[in-house]
């Protein structure tokens, strides 16, 4: 028998008779660049958490691969063994992190090679996630009676699937993906519905899968207060409705949601979910009434998070001297130039203080000389605001995209066509057009190094 408890959002206490495996541990609020928080909150007893003999990785999101959590139980003897496992994706960063941490035992996971851990043996699952430039994978676990899988953020194939069947059968336990998030959507101006085609293929795995048992697995965390409106935006369905499309999609899987502070007990005679029957975890406060996706609701302003007058003039300052001195500059050397060039671009940058005000420049790309140009062009077809404190943090490299791009401080739209002698070009809408801004800072393995840093620095050594 297996017996799993839900910790917080895609953390997982996996417990078989002899040996204990926590996956992906997030404990603490804030998460991801402190714009989210668990939702629901958690009462976490961090000294009541069995001895871990295991600790899995499955990628370098920040609400899977938190830094702060990593330092606190690569501090605490109590919690991990010290002689622990530790199962991480073949990714430098990860493992730079987890050295810098002073992790030992360190195994690079590779797809389907089973490991062997006191009484259950691991099998890492691929994930063909071509949206991302980083590897992950997913996790069975068999006890010798039972197969339970993680699937965490894996994208998988009817291949995949296949084998995984071919592997253990008919799986007794999934903790399956469920929600298509847009977090991204409202600051890039996308469409804000829910995206079907990936949706249903959440359907068509477990459907192909058809395992015995599914709950639907992570995405348990929203914006916080200060944020709230993009709740309206970013979490197009819930578990709930998950399971209930599941059920008519495919009725003999048996299903449940699970929560913090839930134990499932898995065995060949079935599952059983035990709520809120954990010793050391439980809900503290059930706020996913704050998640409702409603993206016509009001939008609150980009302002900058600066709060006295001294500092907000001087980063007004600092980002009108950039503007008008190095960034037209690094504009008229980039690459992407004659692309802006051809597609006759107009492009706006406005930038917001602490009261709510802003300054703007517009940059016509068919000058041949760049220029920041203070007048209204009348019309724009590339638009990007931003806060002034993520501008000037930028500037100095002490934040990434992850922040900006998801803090509600930074929106971007476009409308590009271009106009010849009987001819209407556009630029296709289903590919992203090159943003001066993420030309200028790119968003690469530097920033994410930097990022992760920095936070091993913050939380090393800290109690």
């Amino acid at each position: 028998m297996l017996k799993t408890t839900l910790i917080a959002h895609a953390s997982m206490l996996i417990q078989s008779n002899k040996t204990t495996i926590l996956t992906d541990p997030v404990w603490f609020d804030y998460l991801w660049e402190e714009v989210n928080v668990l939702c629901p909150s958690i009462d976490l007893d961090l000294k009541k958490i069995p001895p871990i003999d295991v600790l899995n990785i499955s990628h370098r999101h920040q609400d899977h691969f938190d830094v702060r959590t990593l330092a606190y139980l690569a501090r605490s003897s109590s919690v991990l063994k010290p002689d622990a496992t530790i199962l991480a994706p073949n990714d430098d960063i990860i493992i730079d992190v987890l050295k810098e941490l002073n992790y030992k035992n360190i195994v690079i996971v590779e797809d389907f090679k089973s490991i062997s851990i006191g009484d259950v043996t691991l099998t890492p699952t691929p994930s063909l996630n071509e949206g991302d430039y980083f590897p992950e994978h997913g996790l069975l676990v068999n006890d010798g009676e039972v197969t339970i899988w993680n699937q965490v953020d894996t994208v998988v194939s009817p291949e995949i699937i296949s084998y995984i069947n071919k592997l253990y059968g008919r799986l007794d336990f999934s903790h399956s993906r469920f929600l298509p998030l847009l977090e991204g959507n409202f600051t890039h101006h996308k469409t804000l519905a829910i995206p079907f085609e990936e949706y249903s293929s959440f359907l068509k795995v477990a459907g192909a899968l058809k395992p015995k048992f599914i709950v639907p697995g992570s995405a348990a965390f929203r914006y916080r207060d200060e944020l709230d409106f993009l709740n309206r935006y970013s979490f197009p369905t819930t578990p709930q409705q998950f399971l209930t499309d599941l059920e008519e999609f495919c009725p003999d899987i048996k299903t449940s949601t699970f929560n913090s502070g839930d134990i499932a007990f898995i065995s060949k005679e079935g599952v059983r979910i035990d709520k809120q029957s954990s010793d050391f975890v439980r809900i503290l406060d059930d706020d996913s009434d704050k998640i409702i996706f409603k993206p016509v609701m009001e939008v609150a302003p980009i302002i900058s998070t600066v709060s006295d007058s001294e500092t907000n003039s001087n980063e007004m300052q600092i980002v009108e001297d950039y503007i008008e001195g190095s960034y037209i500059d690094l504009l008229s050397a980039s690459d992407k130039l004659d692309g802006w060039r051809h597609w006759q671009t107009l492009y706006q940058l406005e930038v917001f203080d602490s009261n709510g005000d802003s300054k703007t420049w517009n940059i016509d790309f068919r000058d041949k000389k760049l220029r920041a140009d203070k007048k209204n062009p009348g019309k724009i077809n590339l638009y990007e605001g931003i806060a002034a404190s993520d501008f000037v943090k930028l500037i100095n490299g002490s934040t990434s995209w992850d922040y900006v791009g998801i803090s509600g401080n930074y929106r971007t739209f476009n409308n590009i066509y271009r106009i010849g002698l009987g001819t209407f070009e556009f630029f296709p809408i289903d590919r992203p057009f090159p943003l001066p801004l993420l030309q200028v800072f790119p968003s690469n393995r530097e920033m994410d190094r930097n990022k992760y840093m920095k936070d091993v620095l913050r939380w090393k050594d800290k109690a």
